[in-house]
């Protein structure tokens, strides 16, 4: 998205680069598929900011939101709606059994997340927040002063205090420098020494994401979510699972703890919560941490009347018989064409993930992260029509894939044609036609 207040097509090029616009204009988009201003076409696999669930332009949710501009199209958080009730209702229903209560009031990811630390520094009447390696909190400034990553706090002076980072369950690049069958899952059982000697002694919570997000697609191993789930009650510490990212079908399952057989306390969810594109997020909790003063949290736009209308009828397409078998069959070819390319291909370190949720790291010969590369295969896939992104905003070297739901097994195997093609010749030109 521009940030600048002019045409994009008008933009210098060098102006553009600096803020990192691309110089194609979207102007349609259907179903997994988007065309810029020239009538190029790209098959998108990062779902807009992976937050197009369901794809472009959804006929059903379009329809529901149309619908709903005829009825009402905004009213107060002071009131019901019939459609914001719809959609608590069912965020009850399908949730893990423990979380019996909605927020409702944020409209994206990052005040969602903030508002569930929150709620658990309310609930404790603790400080600190506990946040892995590479782990992705939000953009705002609070959020931000939380994330795990230095460059995304460097900037800002003023930040929000009581942030403490731990290694994260990374095991293609273990900071023990261990493996997943003889560690003793260290990068729980070590988190009590970070506690004891570089929080400040009063920890309200841990916050991380089940598969990490723009943190490179990671993937913990069988065990770690409930060590670390026993680990938290054992000290009264609140679980959150950010599944901003991986809620509602993205891995397969409805959310991503259902792989990992694990509750936690407190979950957010946002980006595919209404299919196709309009804001809405959620805080989900146990009973015992909702009592609070509701104008503790809460935003104008939050709990958006036609965002609930959208929500509502995302939520009953995914839960249609086959839909999630579909999400799996598709994320299987994908996942099983990426990987046969490793074999013709070194510089794949791996290939991870589950569902449409994927990551392909990009490995030096050395080991290194290949970042370069994966900005040249990136930009190698554009040329032949496929978006994606790179890990840790750019500056990292995984390749992320996380096309909409609605992906047919077909374009699975066109999307792994493409990459392969991208692989063999990254410096291609652009194909005529």
């Amino acid at each position: 998205m521009s940030d600048l207040a002019v045409d994009p097509q008008q933009v210098d090029p060098q102006q553009a680069a600096q803020y990192q616009l691309g110089d194609a204009v979207l102007v349609r988009g259907e179903g997994i598929r988007a065309w810029d201003s020239r009538g190029r076409e790209y098959l998108d696999c990062v779902s807009g900011t992976f937050n197009l669930l369901l794809g472009y332009q959804h006929p059903e949710v379009m329809a529901a939101v149309r619908a709903q501009t005829e009825e009402l199209v905004f009213a107060s958080s002071s009131f019901q709606t019939e459609a914001t009730n719809r959609v608590m209702q069912e965020l009850v229903r399908i949730s893990p059994d423990n979380l019996t209560r909605v927020n409702l009031r944020s409209s994206g990811g990052s005040t969602a997340n903030e508002g569930a630390i929150k709620m658990a520094q309310h609930h404790t009447g603790r400080r600190d927040v506990i946040v892995p390696f590479r782990g992705h909190v939000g953009q705002t400034l609070a959020a931000a002063g939380l994330n795990g990553s230095s460059r995304l706090r460097a900037p800002f002076p003023h930040r929000f205090p009581g942030a403490l980072h731990v290694p994260g369950p990374y095991c293609f690049r273990c900071f023990y420098r261990q493996t997943p069958d003889v560690c003793g899952m260290l990068c729980v059982e070590r988190i009590e020494d970070f506690i004891e000697y570089a929080s400040s002694g009063s920890v309200a919570c841990v916050i991380m994401e089940p598969i990490s997000g723009v943190g490179g697609n990671v993937v913990p191993p069988p065990g770690y979510l409930q060590e670390l789930r026993a680990f938290c009650d054992a000290r009264e510490i609140v679980l959150i699972f950010d599944e901003i990212q991986t809620a509602f079908g993205r891995t397969g399952r409805m959310f991503a703890a259902e792989h990992f057989g694990v509750q936690p306390h407190m979950m957010t969810v946002s980006k595919g919560l209404t299919g196709s594109g309009l804001p809405l997020a959620a805080i989900l909790t146990e009973e015992r941490m909702a009592p609070w003063d509701r104008s503790l949290h809460g935003f104008t736009y939050g709990a958006h009347t036609l965002a609930a209308a959208a929500a509502v009828k995302t939520l009953e397409i995914i839960q249609r018989p086959g839909f999630l078998e579909n999400v799996r069959a598709a994320g299987d070819v994908l996942t099983d064409r990426l990987r046969a390319l490793q074999q013709d291909h070194p510089v794949i370190g791996e290939v991870r993930g589950l569902g449409l949720m994927l990551g392909v790291e990009l490995v030096k010969p050395d080991g290194g992260k290949a970042v370069e590369e994966a900005h040249a295969y990136q930009r190698a896939l554009q040329r032949r029509g496929v978006l994606t992104r790179v890990s840790e905003h750019g500056l990292g070297n995984v390749i992320e894939l996380r096309p909409p739901l609605v992906l047919t097994p077909q374009d699975a195997h066109l999307v792994a044609d493409r990459f392969g093609e991208a692989l063999e010749a990254p410096s291609a030109p652009e194909p005529v036609g």
